[in-house]
């Protein structure tokens, strides 16, 4: 009976601490290892036709057998990298109009950036040390959380039709 107590309690600290989920949820890097995001597929070497004809090596040139890695990247994985400011192509032109309907504001992207990270400074200047492992995106992010059944409620009292949400009781 006097071993019992230890091992179960020695089971209960393992089954608590395997609940753990802070794998993707984690908001720093956690580590000094490679980032799978930046590994490019890599065409293989050739050598050129005239090794006279070569241009002088220089930081940052492209490379003459890879001239578009990080667009065939994209295209191995099923997408296509464009330029951000290039103009929007023609069959998502409605979709374009649709969205921006009530306005745009120009430079979004790097203003939501600075906000954000402003944000989740403020948040974690007392927050730093933790005992327990916690999920630092909930911790930062659940004030912006929204209740999908409240937000339905409030939009089908304002008139707006819901049709993929489940039907009232």
């Amino acid at each position: 009976m006097r071993l019992m107590r230890p091992i179960a309690f020695l089971m209960l600290l393992l089954s608590v601490t395997a609940c753990a989920n802070t794998g993707l949820r984690e908001l720093r890097n956690g580590g000094d290892g490679p980032d799978d995001f930046l590994i490019n597929p890599a065409k293989p070497l050739s050598s050129p036709e005239n090794y006279s004809v070569l241009p002088v090596p220089t930081p940052g040139q492209v490379n003459i057998a890879d001239a578009t890695p990080l667009q065939d990247g994209a295209a191995a994985v099923g997408g296509r990298l464009s330029d951000p400011n290039a103009p929007v192509p023609g069959r998502d032109g409605s979709v374009v109009n649709y969205a921006s309907r009530f306005g745009v504001s120009a430079g979004i992207r790097a203003t939501l950036a600075t906000e954000d990270a402003a944000f989740r400074k403020r948040r974690g200047r007392f927050t730093q040390y933790k005992i327990v492992p916690v999920d630092r995106y909930n911790e930062a992010y659940k004030r912006q959380a929204l209740d999908p059944l409240v937000v339905e409620r409030q939009y089908r009292r304002a008139g707006v039709a819901t049709p993929s949400a489940p039907l009232q009781d």
